[in-house]
């Protein structure tokens, strides 16, 4: 709020304006001066901190999957979670890369471009190791990666690439891609240095093994996304789609689902002597009766009786019943 001025304060300013002391245009000067906001070249500023925030929810979700899927296929209590996420330029993200490197270069489709996943070693050595038997809670010396082992952690990110997906499921739908595995972050050049990107830090804990997860996004690979990484959008598209798309999909799975069906005409208990002497036109006798219902289950649970006959020169059953009891209906 501007300062009120006092009677004796506007009667001086008065008297200076008269004579002469204060002059008009000067003031008038004084308050159309343009305020200046820094800016770092260096470091452009090109994705808001609201978009940021949603990077961040995107990459919770994305650790979680990560978590869960390390769990069993390294079987070993694996934890991951968010460190960071901000945005460099991409020549501050290569220089604090130390060779050898674990690097993976992921085509963004439908996006065009690539992203950087960079695996500390002493993290990447740990998962060989779980892979190979051992059970990873040995630091190993920094070296160049073998292509057994190499291989091996190919095999891996080709399924962590499909986690990414699904992380992103809410803002656009993926088809994430390996294009190629890099040791030396010389030939990991996927843009111009002093491009921006997002960068992602996350931490990997394998056993007492800590490691980190650099993900690295340029921004020209999400920018024609970058309105719906709003985090007013992200959360009033989920609640709205939860209601419809999601019921939808439910449905559609739900209908496209495959189910055993089983009819079990009745048993017989027979001995291991007659089983062994059994021919060609013996008879076993069945617990039920002809005229008998047979069982029909679906998977293991009882849901149908039915009667055994014949259709267009086919064994077939014919439903007459369906058991109701235990059902879950609604009120």
């Amino acid at each position: 709020m501007a300062e009120v001025l006092s009677q004796n304060e506007i009667d001086a300013l008065l008297n200076a304006l008269s004579s002469g002391e204060v002059d008009v245009k000067e003031m008038k000067d004084d308050s159309s001066e343009k305020k200046i906001k820094k800016y770092d070249f260096r470091n452009p500023q090109k994705i808001a901190k609201d978009q940021l925030r949603t990077l961040e929810i995107i990459h919770d979700n994305f650790s979680r999957l990560l978590q869960t899927f390390l769990s069993g296929y390294l079987r070993a209590p694996v934890k991951v979670s968010v460190l960071t996420v901000d945005q460099y330029a991409y020549s501050e993200f290569t220089n604090a890369i130390s060779n050898p490197a674990f690097l993976s270069l992921v085509d963004f489709e439908p996006l065009d471009g690539q992203i950087i996943i960079d695996i500390s070693s002493n993290a990447a050595f740990a998962v060989i190791d779980r892979l190979l038997g051992g059970d990873g809670e040995k630091l190993v010396d920094v070296r160049s990666f073998t292509e057994i082992e190499l291989t091996l952690l190919k095999n891996m990110m080709k399924k962590i690439i499909g986690l990414i997906a699904q992380a992103w499921d809410n803002v656009i739908i993926l088809t994430p891609s390996l294009e190629k595995i890099e040791t030396n972050s010389q030939f990991a050049q996927i843009i111009s240095p002093n491009e921006t990107i997002a960068l992602v830090t996350m931490n990997l804990s394998i056993g007492s093994i800590e490691g980190l997860i650099n993900i690295c996004i340029p921004h020209i690979v999400i920018e024609p996304i970058l309105e719906k990484l709003s985090t007013k959008l992200w959360f009033s598209t989920t609640k709205k789609e939860a209601a419809d798309t999601d019921k939808e999909l439910l449905h559609r799975r739900i209908k496209n689902t495959y189910v055993s069906l089983n009819a079990n005409l009745s048993s017989a208990r027979v001995t291991v002597r007659d089983l062994l002497n059994i021919q060609k036109g013996d008879v076993i006798m069945l617990d039920n009766m002809v005229d008998d219902e047979v069982y029909i289950n679906v998977g293991t649970q009882l849901k149908f009786y039915g009667k055994p006959g014949s259709s267009k020169n086919k064994v077939a059953v014919q439903i007459t019943r369906v058991q109701k009891e235990g059902d879950v209906t609604d009120d």
